[in-house]
């Protein structure tokens, strides 16, 4: 049986926004809720879970900028980049934490 890709990115995308006060079972969590509703293997699980880790990163680095550059011109638009650089770097963790989990979720519903 295979379930929906980009429904249990989006799924596991707000299990890690709802559960950012936990730093390292939030992203397995998500990536393993992720992997759970995409199935299709522990492969297709593993890539759901790291897609949504990614995809909050992103989501979160261009509010970051948008939001600097509105609210302190060039300067907040120069501070928002470097900050958002940083972020995507500490960010990975979630995505690597997401494909371990979406792994585990896809192979353990299989």
């Amino acid at each position: 049986k295979t379930g929906s890709f980009w429904l249990g990115v989006i799924v596991g995308f707000i299990i890690m926004i709802l559960l950012n006060s936990l730093p390292v079972l939030c992203p397995l969590i998500g990536g393993f809720i992720a992997g759970v509703i995409a199935r299709g293997g522990a492969w297709n699980g593993a890539v759901a879970g790291f897609t949504c880790g990614i995809l909050g990163a992103i989501i979160i680095s261009v509010i970051f900028i948008i939001g600097g550059s509105l609210f302190l011109g060039v300067p907040g638009f120069l501070m928002a980049l470097g900050a958002s650089f940083f972020l995507l770097l500490a960010a990975l963790y979630f995505a690597v934490l997401g494909f371990a989990g979406g792994a585990i979720g896809a192979a353990v519903i299989k």
